[in-house]
């Protein structure tokens, strides 16, 4: 299949940014979104130009590092998927696709279509872990909890830390991200000690670089682990929570 690409080139972080159209010929259906931009890459490489940069790492799903916006959409158009596990059998041959990086104020251009997600490890190390001495393993049983409640700290922890959330919404608020990593850590008895101090210190930092959430959903929309916005809520509720206990 062949298409047009329209990719975001920008220098630096500091340089203006623009459109440059690519062609992408005789691409498999069967390639993933960052195969094809690897034979473009190539192609452009022969000719002596200079590749187009873009993040990548496991190209399966999981690291988070891949994340780009496609016609408009983190991710590109197929719900619950990363950029690197987006194949072109879901675009038709001769589309013309837009390609840029994540659009927010948080996440500032380095190249191309690579950003500086940076904010988003800020808030993880204001409280995303469990300060005890965990020492060797325990027998599993020991420590009793219920399925559901597994289930809910398992389906928190699939966030990818990828920015698509952020990108997504209207308001550039990380809401999402930070809820799945208060959450995956609040649910479970090991985080119970920090459970107040741990969503404050991470609230504050995400407030402090992100906008606020108004609840539109774009989150739920394009995350690739499709985790839920009542995540959001359950955050809320610890955050108040915790300020009435420092009263």
């Amino acid at each position: 299949m062949n298409l047009t690409l329209q990719v975001w080139r920008q220098k630096s972080r500091d340089a203006e940014g623009r459109f440059v159209e690519y062609k992408a010929e005789n691409i498999s259906p069967d390639a993933s979104f960052l195969e094809m931009l690897d034979v473009v890459n190539e192609r452009l490489i022969e000719q002596g130009e200079e590749p187009i940069h873009f993040e990548h790492d496991c190209r399966e799903g999981i690291c988070g590092s891949c994340g780009m916006m496609i016609n408009g959409t983190a991710h590109g158009p197929l719900g619950g998927t990363a950029t690197c596990q987006l194949h072109m059998r879901h675009f038709n041959d001769g589309d013309t696709v837009q390609v840029e990086p994540w659009r927010a104020r948080a996440f500032p251009v380095i190249k191309d279509l690579i950003v500086d997600r940076s904010p988003l490890d800020r808030i993880i190390q204001a409280g995303g872990y469990i300060s005890i001495n965990t020492g060797a393993a325990v027998e599993a049983n020991t420590i009793p909890i219920p399925k559901q409640v597994q289930e809910q700290s398992m389906d928190a922890a699939e966030c990818i830390q990828c920015g698509a959330c952020v990108a997504q919404c209207p308001n550039g608020a990380a809401q999402l991200f930070t809820a799945a990593k208060v959450s995956h850590l609040g649910l479970l008895p090991q985080g119970q000690p920090e459970r107040y101090e741990r969503v404050v210190k991470m609230v504050e930092v995400m407030e402090s670089y992100f906008g606020s959430c108004t609840l539109f959903r774009e989150c739920e929309a394009v995350c690739p682990k499709e985790i839920s916005v009542s995540f959001i809520a359950r955050m809320n509720r610890d955050y108040l929570t915790a300020k009435m206990k420092s009263r």
